[in-house]
């Protein structure tokens, strides 16, 4: 199964059963998991991970 699939699975979902709630969840899901990433191997990140 590939990550497009998913996604557009995920979509479909969304889109049969109007499930709109999920989708600002899924949103900061991924810009906090795409912060984690980007800040690891930065000069950042004990400044953010003090954050939280």
């Amino acid at each position: 199964m590939s990550k497009l699939s998913i996604i557009s699975e995920l979509w479909q979902f969304l889109k049969v059963r109007k499930k709109w709630w999920l989708a600002p969840i899924l949103v900061f899901l991924l810009l906090l998991g795409a912060l984690i990433v980007i800040t690891q191997s930065s000069a950042l990140a004990p400044f953010i991970y003090s954050i939280f």
